[in-house]
């Protein structure tokens, strides 16, 4: 079937179910562009911000939305926080700041084959968790096709255990993965929150997943172990050492000074607007925006080239864009007929709530963009919340269900589609070709 039939039909067989199951004329209405809008973005990707600005654009047409609510829902503390962040990172990235971490470390390691997965694992996890998930994929897969190279091996297997251990660290911290952006303000927690609610349990899948990787994965890792005996015995024979790019470490000190003041500042953002007085989160968004700030001022002529080239602002305009649609939703009152068919579903128990939820996000995160799943449920939840639901459990549900699961499937998350193209520059090949 082309993907212009079943976009008409699946637009047209939602609205339908949703006119014969009790919806208004006019929350048909919202839910036909708002499935028009996702079903938009997941058959035709390339044109996601068209199909969105279209989607906007029938909404404020229709009365359904007006300007002031769209800014409202367009969540743009959301935005901010990002923008800041972005600007950090890829000044960082500039830096080389996350390579010459890793290569400190390298060299203590690299001589087990289980030492080294497993230390770029907990590297990755931990990347993921402070940076973001996107930035570690990046240098952390660059890193590992760079040791698979030395010591020629099949890099698959160990590029897919550096994306499972970046998925779960996406999950551990509110900087790890839009999603956990997108959760902490809109739930009102806190870095230590997460901290308290989300790191001990991404650290036990950490665990978990290590060891089930390192056993599925055996037969490549006895290769490597071999390999890694074979080159350093060469190397040792040879009294050579293989070459690895170096960094001046007086360098980092400003970009390592920027990166611990930055995760400082996140940590103690609610101690800070509790001794100001501030609202919940008001400083979350203040520290990454003052990091962003400083590093404006240290790169002084390439300020401009650093906001214009590091920050997306193509995928940025689209979340803004989701969110106002999916507030809509919220709006006209179709998110609240969803969480009263939820609580007669589960008769208002949080544990079979917390399954559909965290469960429905997670299989909608392993075949679509997590953020879209994670947008989607989060008008719910607060119907859920004001209908006297105890819901804190289904915003942990949510952000498991939106980062881990993205493990499931190669497009289940945006670090697995990196990875997957980084892959197949190295290999010369494409994934999906059945040649291959």
């Amino acid at each position: 079937m082309k993907k212009p039939v079943l976009y008409v039909l699946l637009v047209l067989g939602i609205s339908l179910i949703a006119a014969f199951t009790g919806f208004t004329t006019e929350q048909v209405f919202a839910i036909a562009i708002f499935v028009g809008f996702i079903c938009g973005t997941l058959l035709f990707w390339e044109f996601r911000l068209a199909f969105a600005l279209v989607g906007i654009a029938l909404l404020l047409g229709s009365g359904l939305l007006d300007v002031p609510h769209l800014i409202e829902f367009a969540s743009l503390d959301v935005i901010l926080f990002l923008v800041g962040m972005m600007i950090l990172v890829g000044y960082l990235e500039e830096k080389h700041f996350f390579n010459w971490a890793l290569d400190k470390t390298l060299p203590y390691i690299n001589h087990s084959a289980t030492k080294l997965m497993t230390a770029l694992m907990i590297f990755s996890f931990f990347s993921a968790a402070f940076v973001d998930e996107v930035t570690s994929i990046l240098f952390m897969a660059s890193i590992m096709l760079r040791v698979c190279r030395h010591y020629k091996v099949n890099p698959v297997p160990f590029i897919i255990m550096i994306v499972f251990a970046t998925n779960i660290g996406s999950s551990a911290t509110v900087v790890g993965n839009p999603v956990g952006v997108l959760i902490a303000l809109r739930s009102g927690y806190s870095f230590p929150d997460f901290l308290r609610w989300a790191s001990p349990i991404s650290i036990i899948g950490l665990v978990i997943t290590t060891v089930l990787s390192l056993w599925y994965f055996r037969k490549p890792m006895a290769e490597l172990q071999a390999s890694i005996k074979r080159v350093h015995q060469v190397e040792k024979e040879a009294g050579t050492a293989a070459a690895e790019e170096t960094y001046d470490s007086k360098d980092m000190r400003l970009p390592g000074l920027l990166f611990v003041l930055t995760i400082a500042g996140l940590i103690a953002h609610k101690a800070i607007e509790d001794a100001l007085g501030l609202g919940h989160n008001v400083m979350l968004v203040g520290v990454a925006l003052l990091a962003a700030g400083v590093v404006l001022f240290v790169t002084r002529d390439h300020a401009k080239r650093l906001v214009e080239t590091r920050v997306d602002w193509w995928t940025l305009s689209f979340f803004m864009l989701l969110f106002a649609s999916a507030g809509t939703l919220q709006y006209v009152g179709v998110t609240s007929h969803l969480a009263e068919g939820m609580i007669n579903l589960t008769g208002g128990n949080v544990r079979p709530l917390f399954v559909v939820v965290t469960w429905g996000i997670g299989l909608l995160t392993a075949f679509m963009d997590n953020v879209l799943a994670v947008a989607s449920f989060i008008p719910i939840v607060g119907d859920l919340a004001e209908a006297g639901m105890q819901v804190a459990p289904l915003w942990w549900g949510m952000l498991m269900g939106g980062t881990i699961a993205g493990n499931l499937t190669f497009i289940g998350s945006t670090a697995n589609i990196v990875a997957i193209g980084m892959l197949e520059k190295e290999l010369g090949k494409k994934f999906g070709d059945p040649k291959n």
